[in-house]
């Protein structure tokens, strides 16, 4: 049975158990306000059903918290950032930080963060970015685990799902545009929530271990494991082998190729540009030409009936939902609550505090 809840009692129980595992109460908040905001826009798999695998990697010391970022390569409108096995979403946001910082000066900037353990929902940097009126586009590679997603054609993983994420800040009259997705047909969080909830998968998205498609999640879990597939086939293939490049071999830290260590947690590395739209000319031109274009957008008539949508907006009026109604939680990830509340310490009893809708 799907338990809903409020969003201020589940950050709260998230914080605890992180605090329990050992992490300092400021970085415990800041991931766990990070993760129940991926659950509030509707990214589940970027959501509180993650809290095992972090409280077991920190118990590893596949995670390190406490860990700040380090600049190891400053030159003018380059930044380098190693992350040192840190949150990924505390170090995310300082390297994204310092490189906003540094693009207000040079109106461009390149910012590589490296060796940071997995930074969440990508979508949150860019927002950061949007906040000061800047454009972010990023490129994320994921390594330190066996491979997720078939090289098209391929029936073995080679790659993780691999993320790109743009935004574009808006208007008075017209929101900002946020693209935040994975370049596998599905993100493997959302296999996990299926699987939880005991729904499927849409077509093309998974093969099991034979290479034959299914819509069963539990397919891909195996054993033995299956694998999710690249978005659009060969497009979706091409951006994955980019995000490895940019993002694991220009950060210094890696791709999945075999020779990178394996130790079974996540790691993370982006490769970002932030760019200062006031540094591109007319600013009321450019205001006007997204203005228009997304009006044009909006006017096309559709075969649905509804209006066509933008990126961002199904997020935006998912939060709106949820902030109201509740998150829900399926019973696979009120188990991984359950389960994590224990394992570090907390109890089993930590949930029933958790208000519910």
């Amino acid at each position: 049975m799907t338990l809903t809840v409020t969003d201020v009692s589940l950050r709260g129980l998230v914080a605890a158990i992180l605090e329990k595992t050992s992490a300092p109460a400021a970085e415990a908040k800041a991931v766990a306000d990070h993760l129940v905001d991926a659950n509030l826009m509707g990214h589940d798999s970027h959501g509180v059903q993650l809290i095992g695998r972090y409280v077991d990697h920190i118990q590893k010391g596949l995670c390190k918290p406490g860990t700040r970022v380090s600049c190891v390569n400053d030159a003018g409108a380059i930044l380098q950032f190693d992350g040192g096995r840190g949150f990924g979403i505390v170090v995310g946001r300082e390297a994204m930080q310092a490189a906003m910082a540094r693009c207000k000066t040079t109106g461009v900037v390149l910012m590589t963060l490296r060796h940071a353990h997995h930074i969440g929902r990508v979508g949150a940097y860019a927002e950061m970015a949007l906040a000061e009126g800047l454009v972010s586009i990023h490129f994320v590679n994921v390594v330190d685990h066996q491979p997720m997603v078939a090289p098209f054609t391929g029936r073995d993983a080679r790659f993780g799902t691999n993320p790109i994420c743009i935004g574009i800040p808006g208007t008075a009259r017209t929101a900002p545009f946020l693209l935040d997705m994975a370049t596998s047909a599905v993100a493997l969080g959302k296999v996990a929530v299926a699987r939880q909830a005991g729904t499927s998968v849409p077509d093309n998205a998974v093969i099991d271990a034979a290479g034959q498609p299914t819509t069963d999640p539990a397919k891909y879990f195996g054993p033995p494991q299956g694998a999710l597939l690249p978005f659009g086939l060969h497009k979706g293939y091409g951006l994955m082998l980019a995000c490895e490049m940019l993002a694991g071999a220009l950060s210094g830290n890696g791709t999945i190729q075999p020779e990178t260590p394996r130790l079974g947690g996540i790691v993370n590395n982006m490769f970002s540009f932030v760019v200062d739209p006031a540094r591109l000319g007319d600013g009321a031109k450019i205001h006007h030409e997204f203005d228009e274009l997304i009006a044009y957008l909006k006017d096309a008539p559709t075969m649905t009936g509804e209006a066509v949508v933008i990126a961002g907006e199904p997020e935006a009026k998912t939060r709106d939902i949820r902030i109201r109604l509740g998150i829900p939680l399926p019973p696979g990830t009120v188990a991984e609550l359950e389960n994590a509340a224990i394992a570090s310490g907390l109890g089993y009893n930590a949930l029933k505090d958790l208000k519910k809708l």
